[in-house]
């Protein structure tokens, strides 16, 4: 079902934007009043028509460095006397851990990316740092008023075995929204790469329908993180590798006994970007904990998740595919395509449909099938 959709809403997408006003052009004046610099600068393009930067010739540019360096390189090499074996290895060593802050690398290096999709998001190339502490979007920001759920969860699994389970009564319709932002902390911490972002995003669901019990709030997930990340330049069957990425990934629910979620992970990200594409691959370690509130949650919402994004026409698309990497019984996932098409000049109408377990924390082990239908002020890119 969420293959068929997915196929549909691409296929209808270049119809869409066609039928799609363009939003109006943004007033320069607008922009002062925007405090935040990396959104200020952004706006300030959009109001100047300023044209996108081309990764391309920064790759090119970036090859054509590495090449030069390269040549001197093997030059040097054998120029150089014969040394012994132990001053041989400390050259080697010290060439495998040379940054790009060192005097030897053309600045076209560490500007390889410049302007592609991964690089506006998380600042990679050296020209594309705006310093510390900005508020920088991180996952779509979205609300949803109506999200529905089929096969909803009355009954979750309590958080301790010795505790009965508490039933639910749950709307098959609720509102959804999320919140996410992320900021660096830490800016060059080798030479010109590495740098440390904290992140953090909430989504919440919410019985805005159920009158009779007060509109109570039926699940918040909770999730700090903080990454180091790295830039880095590569081909791999027409995709440029951008960034590697390592950090610690907290995530729970807030909530006390017996419908109590929490787990903490150990995350690699991967990104990679072409043209108007972006593919995210995150495989994660779970922390093992000294109470497990989820027992076997890997072999639900898995051990990785992939996400592959599009933009098109104004139109943006994210499908996300998470897997237990298990065959059998625990052979398991989920699959959430987002589609954000834009409305005005600020507001993005918003469609989500999601099948698979772990929609949230307390659903972890429990099945469901749902579509949302909203706005969004910020999808990926």
């Amino acid at each position: 079902m969420l293959l068929l959709l997915s196929l549909a809403v691409v296929a209808l997408a270049p119809h869409a934007a066609i039928a799609q006003a363009q939003p109006p052009a943004v007033l320069p004046e607008a922009c002062t009043a925007v405090e935040i610099d990396a959104e200020r600068l952004a706006c300030y393009d959009e109001a100047f028509d300023r044209g996108a930067l081309d990764p391309g010739a920064a790759d090119a540019a970036a090859g054509t460095a590495r090449q030069a360096q390269e040549a001197i390189a093997e030059v040097e090499k054998n120029e150089r006397p014969e040394v012994a074996p132990r001053e041989r290895a400390a050259r080697a060593v010290s060439d495998l851990f040379r940054i790009d802050g060192s005097t030897s690398l053309d600045p076209r290096i560490a500007n390889a990316g410049k302007g592609s999709l991964l690089d506006t998001r998380w600042e990679l190339a050296r020209d594309s740092k705006l310093g510390l502490f900005n508020f920088r979007a991180y996952k779509p920001v979205y609300l949803l008023p109506a999200f529905w759920t089929a096969n909803r969860n009355e009954l979750p699994r309590p958080s301790r075995p010795d505790t009965p389970a508490e039933p639910q009564s749950l709307r098959s319709v609720e509102a959804k929204f999320q919140l996410s932002f992320k900021t660096k902390a830490v800016e060059n911490l080798f030479g010109d790469n590495g740098d440390v972002w904290m992140g953090y995003t909430q989504s919440s669901r919410w019985q805005a329908y159920s009158a009779e019990e007060s509109r109570p709030f039926r699940e918040s997930n909770y999730e700090p993180e903080v990454l180091l990340v790295f830039r880095n330049s590569y081909s791999l069957g027409g995709w440029r590798g951008r960034m590697l990425a390592a950090g610690i990934n907290h995530q729970s629910n807030g909530r006390d006994d017996p419908l109590s979620r929490s787990w903490n992970r150990v995350m690699v990200n991967v990104g990679l970007d072409r043209d108007n594409w972006a593919l995210m691959l995150r495989p994660w370690w779970r922390i093992a904990d000294s109470q497990d509130e989820n027992p076997g949650i890997e072999n639900y919402v898995g051990r990785g998740d992939a996400t592959l994004i599009h933009q098109l026409n104004g139109h943006e698309f994210a499908l996300m595919a998470r897997h237990s990497l298990r065959g059998g019984d625990d052979s398991r996932g989920a699959m959430q395509l987002d589609w954000g098409f834009p409305l005005n000049a600020t507001l993005r109408g918003h469609v989500q449909v999601f099948d698979g377990y772990g929609e949230s924390l307390v659903d972890y082990d429990h099945r469901t099938w749902s579509v949302g239908l909203g706005i969004s002020l910020l999808e990926w890119f």
